[in-house]
């Protein structure tokens, strides 16, 4: 056990003394090596006409508002989300309205969920530099318990055992964030691709 409580101070201090950075200062709890840019810019997405007030009416259109839920959807492959805005856009009677709609509507599910991502990661950020205090704090108890004469063993292995088991937890999580950071460039790559579709289909 005494060797378990090592193990455990060891990696206490590894992950306390890893934590990186934020990499800008105006996002203290923006965890990705990737730049924050808080939403996507209409402009690096969209080639097509104007949207006009396209915007405020795709909710008003219950085919275009079910069409963007499914091609929104991440767990719709791209390839089957191109074919569907091809087959819809086909029988459409005007077919850039009803593209700038189903565009306005994308635009919008996709930077809302890109920023649910996002605040995700910082709501995950806080709690790992909560955790980390919480471990920097057992691990100098511990410490403390081991030098006592004659340390309380149980006490230590107690102690011990809970600092493997948070330090576990806060390098699980460490491992998603990097996952999750991929995600919302994904997005920004998905949003483009489909309205590059949307746009060669109603020229």
């Amino acid at each position: 056990m005494r060797y378990r409580s090592a193990i455990a101070v060891f990696l206490a201090m590894t992950v306390i003394s890893g934590r990186a950075q934020a990499a800008d200062p105006r996002y203290p709890d923006w965890p990705c090596t990737q730049a924050k840019v808080p939403e996507i810019s209409l402009a690096a997405v969209w080639a097509g006409p104007p949207l006009d007030d396209a915007s405020g009416k795709w909710k008003n259109d219950a085919k275009v508002s079910s069409l963007v839920a499914k091609l929104a959807a991440r767990r719709t492959p791209l390839e089957e989300a191109q074919k569907a805005i091809t087959e819809y856009l086909s029988g459409a009677a005007d077919k850039a309205a009803s593209g700038k709609l189903l565009f306005a509507g994308l635009f919008e599910a996709l930077n809302a969920q890109r920023s649910q991502v996002m605040n995700g990661l910082e709501r995950v950020t806080r709690k790992q530099r909560e955790a980390a205090e919480k471990i920097r704090a057992d691990t100098l108890a511990l410490q403390a318990l081991q030098g006592e004469t004659p340390p309380d063993q149980t006490k230590v292995d107690e102690l011990g055992n809970q600092l493997v088991w948070q330090t576990r937890i806060f390098e699980d999580r460490r491992n998603v964030i990097k996952f999750v950071c991929e995600v919302p460039t994904a997005i920004d790559q998905r949003l483009f691709a489909l309205g590059r579709t949307i746009q060669q289909e109603i020229e």
